[in-house]
């Protein structure tokens, strides 16, 4: 199995990336822009290939995704620019096409359908602001594609060494303030293994009792969880 992973530098991706290259039989395209943050373990894994270019550039994530069988997208755009990530979901869309790949899994935000109730609601929505519109924005454009998609909406993240999640569907309410990156990158993963699952659906990720009106650990005026 061949894999383009966009957005490779992201925290969740490389969590994914050492799970996914723990099997002998799954080839990475690994699809950085600038810095490289990758480890010398996976930059010099003989089943990784390390590509560089900007997602918002059609041709760049074509060259990234070109012989792939799936796409794993954990794309984040920069702190005011959060409008770039519509253009990158359009470059996704239009070059997973031209290549002919149809399974995507994609990284979005809790709260972009209104999704999250209550205080915790009020509050996400207030710190996110603008995001919330581009990343529903971005989710649009994924929807309305012909992809086998699934849209993975996380709640706040952590670090913790844990795989404890429970998932919501889209049209239910949204239950807990955080999850662990690792748990993320664990259903990450068991959606590339498994690509019959959740087709065409957009799943809320939360750690199980953590409902509150906010995560306890995050500050209000901390954004750090958007950057993958």
């Amino acid at each position: 199995m061949k894999i383009a992973i966009l957005g490779a530098n992201g925290r969740i991706a490389r969590i994914a990336e050492h799970m996914l290259l723990a099997h002998d039989d799954i080839d990475l395209t690994l699809f950085i822009h600038t810095e490289d943050e990758l480890g010398a373990d996976i930059k010099n894994n003989p089943h990784v290939t390390v590509v560089k270019g900007d997602a918002k550039n059609p041709d760049d994530v074509f060259a990234a995704i070109d012989g792939a069988d799936e796409v794993y997208a954990n794309l984040a755009s920069g702190r005011g620019h959060t409008a770039d990530i519509i253009p990158m979901a359009k470059a996704v869309v239009d070059m997973m096409d031209r290549a002919g790949i149809t399974r995507l899994v994609w990284i979005s935000s809790l709260g972009i359908y209104g999704e999250v109730p209550g205080e915790f609601g009020a509050w996400n929505a207030k710190v996110l602001g603008d995001y919330l519109t581009d990343y529903r924005k971005a989710a649009d454009v994924i929807e309305a594609s012909d992809l086998r998609y699934t849209i993975i909406r996380p709640a706040w993240l952590t670090d913790k060494d844990e795989v404890d999640f429970e998932i919501t569907e889209k049209g239910e309410l949204f239950r807990g303030t955080e999850v662990s990156r690792k748990s993320v990158a664990s259903e990450v993963v068991e959606l590339l293994l498994n690509p019959e699952e959740h087709v065409r659906a957009s799943l809320g990720l939360d750690k199980p009792g953590t409902d509150g009106d906010k995560p306890e650990w995050m500050l209000s005026n901390s954004t750090e969880h958007l950057s993958e």
